[in-house]
């Protein structure tokens, strides 16, 4: 792979202050030049070192890829039903999660792969890199494992999400579960896995089943994430604390004290605002979590049934407007934020040495991917320096 040098970038942010100036590292009429696929310099456009190839960004903006910290890209079914019938006043309850198990189980495995390769192809067109994919739609043992292979292929942060719902067949036997969860299961997933998560709420897992399964996980050497606080003050973000989880995901419920918790502990909190736009519920109190001097990532949730959403734009569109974030505050939690989520310090940034993962935007700045929601302004998106994503001129 030869170097690729990319100049008369109009604003450039590397998420890096040592680059360019405040938290998100901003320059201005600057250049960038990667080199095997990491950023190799970064300084002002008239000073860019040759290189074998070369993009004139012609003025647009530069930013960091997206790295999309929560998303449950593969599945099948659909529940636009449910969507509609929020829209009409029915709330959320939770519910909905075993229909898409049932379609899934019944789903051929080259369905859900390309499937899941259509909605990936959909982030990376505007402006994603980085994707973590969770399982969590089949709740069986051998299912489970399907689903993680299908995630495997396409993403190396890989996520057992088998406490996600108690399935049918369990339904009245709900320690015998636990026990396959703990067991079996776990065993089964843990060697094509990064991540194990589990959701703590009274719709789905108490905190001491939480508990439980995240620690057999983590014994197990995986990573521990939580999705905790959607619904309600559940535990979750004082169990994610607890176990030193690299994420708690919603917080949509979360108290002053979680979050002077979260802070002190170093516990990320992902913010899913699509979830609670497409489930008309209160949005997460952003401005009490970054008050508290807790890291703030944001993610799609991409899945059938609460947030069938697979654009970061969009996502930081509303992370500005409902949940008052700056637009500067909503892009760095998008990325390096993410990247936090992830325990990544090699994406999220575009500093000397992190991955050449970046998107050049089709306007002036970066506030404009708030500016104008549901506009696409992602004119080409590199991931490791190769061009991923791209639109004619």
């Amino acid at each position: 792979m030869g170097s690729v040098a990319i100049s008369n970038i109009g604003e450039l942010t590397t998420n890096d202050r040592t680059l360019g100036e405040g938290a998100v590292g901003r320059r201005h009429v600057a250049g960038l030049v990667i080199d095997d696929g990491l950023v190799a310099w970064a300084g002002a456009s008239a000073d860019t070192p040759a290189a074998d190839t070369s993009i004139d960004a012609e003025g647009g903006a530069v930013i960091p890829g997206f790295v999309d910290s929560h998303t449950h890209l593969v599945f099948a079914g659909d529940r636009a039903d449910e969507f509609e019938a929020r829209m009409a006043g029915v709330p959320y309850d939770g519910g909905g999660i075993l229909r898409t198990v049932e379609a899934t189980r019944a789903a051929s495995t080259g369905s859900l792969d390309r499937a899941a390769r259509r909605r990936l192809a959909e982030m990376r067109a505007t402006g994603t890199t980085t994707v973590e994919i969770k399982s969590g739609y089949d709740l069986s043992v051998a299912g489970e494992r399907r689903l993680l292979d299908v995630a495997a292929s396409l993403t190396e942060e890989v996520t057992w999400l088998g406490a996600h719902a108690v399935p049918p067949e369990f339904a009245a036997r709900r320690d015998e579960y636990l026990r396959l969860l703990t067991g079996p299961m776990l065993e089964g997933c843990a060697p094509v896995t990064r991540w194990a998560d589990a959701f703590c709420d009274p719709v789905a897992f108490s905190v001491e089943e939480c508990r439980a399964v995240l620690t057999a996980a983590k014994a197990a050497g995986l990573g521990i994430r939580v999705h905790g606080n959607q619904l309600g003050d559940s535990g979750g973000v004082e169990l994610a604390a607890e176990l030193g989880a690299a994420s708690v995901d919603h917080c949509t419920f979360c108290t002053a004290s979680g979050a002077s918790l979260l802070a002190e502990c170093g516990v990320v909190a992902t913010l899913l605002p699509a979830a609670e736009f497409s489930t008309r519920t209160p949005y997460a109190d952003a401005r009490q979590l970054l008050d508290a001097g807790v890291t703030v990532a944001l993610a799609t949730d991409c899945n059938p049934g609460t947030s069938f959403v697979t654009s970061m734009p969009f996502v930081i569109a509303l992370a500005v407007r409902e949940l008052a974030m700056t637009s500067d505050e909503a892009l760095y939690a998008a990325t390096a934020g993410g990247a936090a989520a992830l325990c990544r310090d090699d994406v999220g940034r575009l500093a000397v040495g992190c991955s050449a993962d970046l998107v050049v935007l089709d306007a002036p700045s970066a506030s404009h991917l708030a500016y104008r929601p549901g506009s696409s302004i992602a004119r080409t998106v590199l991931r490791r320096g190769e061009a991923v994503a791209s639109r004619p001129s």
